[in-house]
């Protein structure tokens, strides 16, 4: 096993997360209880979550899961789709099971740290940073020149994790068009899809490309991360074959009531994101008039897709002291721009990720406020 860094993200939340009174930085929808959730639950679900066993569950997952997800996508069985603890084991085994030393690969920056460290730990890796001054947009013709004879794999995270960006879906089919007809595999992080803001989702991976492969979980757009349950969508089902033998050295299989109480979300997905679409949308407009109201010290896109942005700070002690004094001094935790720093690219130094997707963002908003007047 290659020795990875040190988290950043992970590091920096065991310290504050579960401390700080206003949690601004949240990666997560608004969550629910457990008989919130069941209050959703249809009577196949309840019955199951009452007539429970807790024994072993199966590798792939419970097959009414996989059933459940497959019908996200329009190209993708069940028989394509294997459950994972989380999206983080996902993406670190399809990492392993992808790639080997002699490899090249391509991760698109800011991301989440995973994303590119997992792969530098193979292999050789080249970033392509997204271009702030033009709202975080993808060029396909920097990804295109970076390419060489050895490159295996492109990973993309949209809606992106910490800008909010989403690609046009001509950009997006011609990025997929061009993988396959490279030979290469994309990995396309899609786990804030369906918080899209005033435009439809883009199609998935998985169902564009039949090489593709499609990370999703139930943590981010959904607002469950303690069920930690996750999948990947691949209609190249050696390769899933190749992740479930890799899957049987980490997490064996997820655990039952996880998977159930995910199976009773996925059939009540329009209500879960529609409730948390209106939560971001409300929360936008919040933060909107937050920094037209410090015009001068902040600038910030609101996010195209997802929970997170990735504003400016204009302050002259700088953002990662700004951030700092802020939570010690109100609990207001934002995560400063070193937290998503790369080895691949330069990335700003003048940014922080705020979240947008939880209740009580106006109280947040409202302290952060009086500390700054």
């Amino acid at each position: 096993m290659p020795t990875l860094p040190d988290f950043r993200l992970e590091t920096f939340f065991s310290r504050w997360e579960f401390t700080a009174r206003h949690h601004l930085t949240a990666s997560d929808a608004q969550t629910m209880t457990v008989a919130e959730l069941l209050e959703l639950a249809d009577d196949d679900g309840r019955e199951r979550w009452q007539s429970l066993t807790l024994g072993y569950a199966q590798t792939y997952g419970l097959p009414e899961l996989r059933e459940a997800i497959a019908a996200t996508y329009r190209r993708v069985d069940a028989a394509d789709v294997l459950c994972f603890a989380g999206a983080q084991e996902g993406l670190h085994l399809a990492m392993q099971a992808l790639l080997e030393p002699g490899d090249h690969a391509v991760v698109i920056t800011p991301n989440y740290q995973s994303a590119e460290t997992v792969p530098l730990s193979i292999c050789d890796v080249t970033g392509v940073a997204l271009r702030p001054d033009d709202r975080w947009r993808l060029d396909l013709d920097e990804l295109r020149a970076v390419l060489r004879p050895n490159t295996r794999l492109v990973s993309v995270n949209f809606p992106n994790n910490p800008t909010g960006a989403v690609p046009d879906e001509a950009t997006w089919r011609e990025l997929v068009s061009l993988c396959d007809e490279r030979g290469i595999r994309l990995f396309s992080d899609e786990v804030y899809r369906g918080l899209e803001r005033d435009r439809p989702s883009l199609p998935q991976a998985a169902d564009l490309s039949e090489r593709a492969l499609s990370l999703n979980v139930m943590s981010k757009a959904y607002g469950l991360p303690g069920l930690r349950v996750g999948w990947i969508a691949c209609r190249d089902r050696a390769v899933l074959d190749r992740l479930e033998r890799a899957k049987h050295y980490w997490s064996i299989c997820n655990a039952a009531p996880s998977e159930v109480l995910a199976l009773i979300a996925l059939r009540a997905r329009d209500a879960i994101l529609a409730r948390n679409r209106a939560l971001v949308t409300d929360n936008i407009a919040l933060v909107d008039d937050f920094v037209a109201h410090f015009a001068g010290l902040f600038e910030w896109t609101p996010p195209e897709g997802g929970c997170v942005a990735f504003p400016r700070y204009l302050g002259e002690d700088g953002v990662e002291a700004m951030c700092a004094n802020l939570v010690e001094q109100t609990g207001v935790l934002l995560l400063p721009a070193s937290v998503f720093s790369s080895e691949l690219t330069t990335t700003p130094t003048d940014r922080f990720r705020i979240g947008v997707g939880r209740r009580d963002t106006d109280l947040a908003l409202n302290v952060w406020t009086r500390w700054l007047c």
